[in-house]
């Protein structure tokens, strides 16, 4: 008898719940398309220890340590302070090491040095080194992954592993010959770089990822599925930008096949400069009776460009090459793997944008891992104001969350335009804010449009309300859950979401916070209004964006994105903590087990969903770990 599959996992800890995601449809891929998502998934794991050593110059070393005490049989398991050792490692699994994966703060350790120094020898591993102690015991050493205090040297004050015995000012100063690929070094005091790349930094680990792709070469789709692993090859063994350019577009280019990937240094949100890039991974393939919604919009992106309610000066006057997917999952690697992201827009490049266009992908089946894993888990009950919202939400939500999410992602990141001369880094630290307000206003704007019933997208001229609701609910209040007592707000997605939500707030009559019961609520009593809010605050957003308006971001982010009223916030996590819930989820990957025959040769992929948490980990770091 087959087993029905879960989308719940029975593993939780801290304030994490881990949920599976199903691998929809994949039975009826063909051959070579499981031998290709097999291929790419081995090159996705394998960049796991760069993301690690990326988001802090002790991961490695802290993990592997605790890895070899966690599997000692000779240590009692069942003590209080092996059970903390357990959870502790458990989120450095989980963060990609001792920082949290979006408060950016460190862990703190629930067990002594004195019993570490105690397992490790009993297991066998010498002695803890002075500066490990400090790295996992002092909260007051390196305390924050990315540091974005105004005034700040957010250089030396952040622990990623970016940058070494350089400060602010000279990275600021450098001429970056590899801007997003290399660690920036003080070597005798001269500032180098150290590129990422076989033969350089994390060389050895990139030739496992590069083997892998020339596997997936043997088994793609097309030749420009070949031509772009040829180009992403060539990117990691010369380490050259240009190359890196190039391949972006060629990848913006293949539209043919099923299957596609994300495999590099992309993201830039784990340097507090919005320099450097965290290596992710991610395998998928095409959702087809659902990317036919992202291609309505798709099609009709000139129409949202010409109707923005930006000024004209910031819109393009031709948009090109916008492609928008809904994907199924199928491997999650990096700065993706276990927190992933539901719809993503790349690449990066403002110029590549303009000139080549973009894709976007929404992620369905992990959008319906967290729809399935919410569903009756009294959250909605509990902070929703009345019950004809509550009804709304439940005829209109999961409709219009992925609506939201295709527009910011097909269209929102893809709209506007710099002006001439204006400087992609321009804003600096508070660019990531808000290039995500700019993308979630322009979704919020356009759900609520007429055009989007026309095109079949929403059912009617109410259901957009529904999403207007949760985003202000949320913004306001509900993902206060995520933040610690006296902590403020640092994510670069919760600060656009509190900047968007608190300057709507103190703009009108349009949303206010109510009580009831004695509790606080959000409400909403002009629909209408708050629409014309978000268009207001979009333009002025694409305005400091396209005129590199650095002053204007910095006050706007400083001003409504980063504060938290301490008494509303005491109330949240009173209420919420009731509810039993984990604020943050993650998830299990599938294992892809080949099926060969009697050459080796691949004649099947089977996937296995029964994989325990700790049982992945440690695989994982068995299998895809150099030690270098």
């Amino acid at each position: 008898m087959k087993e029905e599959f879960s989308y719940n996992t029975s593993e939780r800890f801290a304030d994490v719940q881990l949920l599976r995601y199903r691998l929809n449809g994949f039975e009826e891929l063909t051959l070579r398309q499981k031998q290709y998502i097999y291929c790419l998934s081995e090159a996705a794991l394998w960049g796991r220890d760069i993301t690690f050593d990326q988001f802090g110059r002790y991961n490695l070393q802290i993990r592997r340590l605790l890895e070899q005490v966690y599997t000692c049989e000779a240590i009692d398991r069942t003590t209080s302070d092996f059970l903390a050792l357990e959870t502790y490692l458990k989120r450095v699994w989980f963060s990609s090491g001792i920082y949290h994966h979006y408060g950016c703060e460190k862990f703190v350790p629930g067990f002594s040095a004195d019993y570490l120094r105690q397992c490790m020898a009993t297991a066998g591993c010498g002695s803890l080194s002075k500066e490990l102690e400090r790295a996992i015991f002092d909260a007051s050493f390196m305390p924050k992954r990315v540091n974005k205090a105004d005034g700040e040297d957010l250089v030396l004050t952040s622990a990623c592993n970016f940058y070494e015995g350089v400060t602010q000012q000279e990275v600021e100063q450098f001429n970056l010959k590899f801007p997003l690929n290399s660690t920036l070094v003080k070597r005798e005091g001269r500032v180098e770089e150290d590129v990422w790349r076989v033969g350089g930094r994390y060389g050895e680990t990139i030739a496992h990822i590069v083997h892998w792709l020339r596997k997936a070469q043997q088994v793609c789709e097309n030749s420009q599925q070949h031509k772009v692993l040829d180009l992403l090859i060539e990117y990691y063994e010369t380490g050259n930008p240009a190359v890196f350019d190039a391949y972006c577009i060629e990848w913006v280019r293949e539209l043919d096949g099923q299957v596609d990937f994300i495999n590099g240094f992309i993201e830039v949100y784990g340097d507090p400069l919005g320099l450097k890039g965290s290596w992710e991974g991610l395998v998928e393939y095409k959702d087809l009776e659902a990317t036919k919604r992202t291609q309505t919009i798709s099609r009709n992106a000139q129409w949202f460009e010409d109707h923005s309610p930006v000024d004209s000066r910031f819109r393009k006057p031709e948009v090109k090459g916008v492609t928008a997917n809904v994907i199924c999952a199928a491997m999650l690697g990096g700065d993706e793997y276990p927190s992933t992201a539901i719809g993503i827009n790349l690449p990066n490049a403002d110029w590549i944008r303009a000139e080549y266009g973009s894709k976007s992908i929404t992620i369905s089946n992990i959008t319906e891992a967290y729809n399935r894993a919410a569903r009756g888990n009294g959250f909605q009950e509990e902070f929703v104001i009345d019950q004809p919202t509550l009804d709304m939400i439940h005829r209109y939500g999961d409709i219009c969350d992925d609506l939201h999410t295709d527009l910011h992602e097909c269209l929102g990141h893809g709209s506007g335009q710099l002006l001439p001369g204006t400087s992609p880094d321009a804003l600096k630290a508070y660019g990531n804010t808000i290039e995500e307000a700019r993308a979630d206003l322009f979704g919020l704007y356009y759900i609520a449009d007429p055009k989007l019933v026309e095109l079949g997208l929403t059912p009617d001229l109410e259901a957009y309300k529904s999403q207007y609701y949760t985003y202000l609910m949320n913004g306001l209040m509900t993902q206060l859950v995520r933040i610690k007592p006296g902590h403020q707000i640092e994510e670069a997605h919760m600060r656009n979401r509190a900047l968007i939500a608190r300057w709507c707030y103190e703009q009108g009559d349009a949303v206010q916070l109510v009580k009831r019961d004695g509790k606080t609520f959000v409400q909403i009593s002009d629909y209408a209004a708050l629409r014309q809010l978000f268009a207001r605050l979009l333009a002025e957003i694409q305005r400091i964006k396209s005129e590199g308006d650095f002053e204007a971001a910095r006050q706007m982010v400083e001003r409504y994105a980063i504060h938290v009223d301490a008494d509303l916030h005491r109330e949240v996590l009173e209420r919420y903590e009731q509810l039993h819930l984990a604020p943050y989820k993650g998830f299990l990957n599938p294992v892809m087990k080949p099926v060969t025959d009697a050459e080796g040769c691949i004649i099947d992929v089977q996937i296995d969903y029964s994989e325990g948490y700790a049982e992945q980990m440690l695989r994982y770091s068995k299998d895809y770990s150099c030690h270098e």
